[in-house]
């Protein structure tokens, strides 16, 4: 066994990997951008060494740079985590050449899964079911229309390089290919530089599933069961389980035998993922499950094998590539139990899940949960970099007590002013759909609306109310002048026994009556009686922890007198004032600015084009995803204020939409 161990990678996945080998006594080495200086992975390594500038394409996917760290530091093996280089063949191969440990697959076996319509010819020869579809070299967008069109609509376009759903678009009616396939290019060309795309038919109903293999140089290949990963947004994971709900033994046999051939195929060795689209129209059967691609590293979701089996994946990376052979006998490896993650990510699903960047200030995640992060209250959210800030892991007896579990889990998620998506997954996992198995790719897309946005609570809404009062109340004992009692508030706990407070959120005006009063000197323990409308809530405490009706509701407050509250995983902001400002995304006024720095990627409208409500004006890039803003009303495009390759910052006004009636 070697005795170190370089990670090419960051953040969680990072500090993953450092968690295993520091458990098997391996020096761990990190490597570094410019932004990552301070991050969590950089202190838990037992060296570091600074590769770049934040982009990463001058840092993280520098193979030369991490070849070089390798060499400084004495490194004997490199891990390359998921994403940047981790299927790279090239770089797998410029590892090995310097005389180091390469734990990953062989690089033809990268190379022969990299291209998905390679891939796809490969396992037609090893008897590997394949979806229907186009995988030819001409890529002319004559001849991918019209195989397109013989396919039948709705078809799904791929980048041949692609993954984590990115160089990937559905389309819907052929007049919308041409647009669906030069977006899915130009997401292939930036974040693999491979712009290729093949043509798949889109299936109505589809379940994602896939098996964890692993190989050693010995030529074992093992499974170690399915996984469901059909919960998506855009086609990026959100929950992951294992095992996948209605699979039967002889469907999972069918399966895992399916994907053992096709890891064989390749002489497989070390972690690897074979993935499976599932026609979930009439349940799951062999029949209707195809091969879709290889992921050839360790997936995100890794976590929830572990928890079925017992088996440290990571471990076995690193015996594997030591040249060890694998631990267990197929027969040997259990399936105990049911497992679920969830994908924490910084991003607000109230405005479209745009990601959100900044400081986290306030980071507090589920102490009865594996909880997998790279970052800390403190640390920053880059605009760099993928916005996952942590993975939620749960193990049950029953896939029934795993989803309670996992809610539970992100109901307790505290974030800000960074906003996540937890409440946005509790109402995920709590929903009468999933919690029967009823899922589907399709199953976000369909009830996003009852999903995405949530509203306060009459409870959430008194205590921002009682906040308001505990801190007039902690200003007026220590006689200081504050956005609390500077008459914001019009609130003088010792002049009014009943005093009205207004707030808002979100625009909307919030109302309520404080009773009670204020005794100079008194313990810093307050309770105040708050009517809001036709409730009466008793509420007592301090400014950060406040009990109403006897149940403690957590919450923040910033220096301007505005006050948050968490709830369920959400995160609810109350302000003393309707606050205006610059924002972000389409505005009333038909403006639309940049949610967040970025660069333009394309402009499918001009000045003076007439454009309906809903379709794409500008097209920026930010943290490797195309974000379409999308006229607010029916209208006129007026301006566009950035050029294709600009880079912008937030609040940019990148286009100015005039309605029909303000045109007249």
């Amino acid at each position: 066994m070697f005795k170190s161990v370089l990670v090419a990678n960051r953040g969680e996945i990072a500090c993953r990997v450092f968690r295993t080998a520091r458990r098997m006594g391996l020096r761990t080495i990190a490597v570094y951008s410019e932004a990552d200086a301070k991050a969590l992975h950089v202190r838990e390594a037992d060296e570091a060494v600074l590769i770049g500038p934040a982009p990463a394409r001058e840092s993280y996917l520098d193979a030369a740079k991490v070849l070089a760290a390798a060499k400084a530091t004495g490194a004997e093996a490199i891990h390359p985590g998921y994403g940047f280089l981790s299927e790279n063949a090239d770089f797998a191969e410029a590892v090995m050449a310097a005389g180091l440990v390469w734990i990953g697959p062989p690089p033809a076996a990268i190379r022969a899964m990299g291209l998905k319509d390679a891939a796809k010819s490969l396992m037609i020869e090893a008897g590997v079911p394949v979806t229907p579809g186009y995988l030819g070299e001409d890529q002319s967008l004559e001849r991918l229309q019209s195989e397109a069109d013989a396919i039948g609509y709705p078809v799904l376009i791929k980048a041949v390089a692609g993954g984590g759903g990115k160089g990937m678009k559905k389309v819907d009616r052929a007049e919308d290919f041409a647009d669906g396939l030069a977006s899915a290019q130009r997401e292939g060309q930036s974040s693999f530089g491979d712009p290729r795309v093949l043509i798949e038919k889109y299936i109505t109903r589809p379940r994602h599933i896939e098996v964890q293999v692993f190989g050693d140089r010995h030529g074992t290949v093992v499974h170690l069961h399915e996984r469901d990963c059909s919960l998506q947004r855009r086609h990026q994971k959100v929950i992951e389980e294992a095992p996948a709900p209605g699979m039967d033994a002889a469907t999972r046999k069918a399966v895992t035998d399916a994907a053992v051939r096709a890891a064989k195929a390749v002489n497989y060795e070390g972690a690897g993922t074979i993935e499976f689209i599932a026609d979930a129209s009439d349940g799951l059967k062999a029949d209707r499950i195809w091969f879709m691609e290889m992921n050839t590293r360790l997936q995100v979701e890794h976590p929830v094998t572990e928890a079925i089996t017992g088996v440290d994946l990571v471990e076995w990376q690193l015996r594997v590539a030591a040249g060890e052979p694998i631990p267990l006998k197929q027969e040997d490896i259990p399936l105990n139990g049911w497992a679920m993650e969830a994908r924490l990510y910084a991003e607000d699903p109230a405005n479209g899940f745009l990601p959100s960047i900044g400081r986290l200030e306030h980071f507090v995640m589920p102490e009865d949960a594996r909880v997998d992060t790279g970052v800390e209250q403190g640390g920053e959210v880059s605009q760099f970099y993928d916005p996952m800030i942590a993975k939620l892991i749960v193990h049950a007896d029953t896939r029934e007590a795993a989803a309670e579990a996992l809610a539970d889990a992100c109901a307790s998620v505290e974030v800000w002013p960074v906003r996540t998506n937890a409440g946005f997954l509790v109402r995920c996992l709590e929903h009468p759909r999933f919690v029967e198995g009823d899922v589907d790719t399709g199953f976000i897309g369909s009830e996003e609306a009852s999903l995405a946005v949530a509203r306060p609570s009459a409870k959430t809404t008194a205590a921002a109310l009682a906040t308001v009062g505990l801190r007039a109340d902690e200003a007026l004992r220590s006689s200081e002048l504050s956005p609390w009692t500077d008459g914001l508030f019009a609130f003088r706990m010792n002049g009014e026994p009943q005093t009205p407070v207004v707030l808002y959120h979100g625009g909307e005006r919030v109302e309520g009556v404080l009773s009670g009063e204020y005794t100079g000197g008194a313990p810093r323990h307050s309770t105040f009686d708050v009517h809001l409308e036709d409730q009466a809530f008793q509420a007592s405490g301090v400014p950060a922890y406040v009990f109403v009706d006897g149940e403690q509701v957590s919450g923040a407050h910033t220096g301007d007198g505005r006050v948050v509250v968490f709830e369920e995983g959400d995160a609810f902001q109350f302000s003393p004032r309707l606050r205006g400002g610059a924002g972000t995304g389409p505005a009333s006024d038909g403006s639309l600015r940049a949610p967040m720095p970025g660069k333009i990627v394309a402009a499918p409208a001009k000045p003076g084009d007439t454009v309906a409500k809903g379709q794409p004006v500008i097209v920026l890039e930010a943290m490797k995803m195309e974000h379409a803003l999308v006229a607010p009303f029916d209208g006129v495009v007026e301006t566009i204020g950035a050029a294709v390759g600009d880079q912008v910052t937030d609040g940019t006004v990148l286009a100015i939409v005039r309605s029909a009636e303000a045109q007249g």
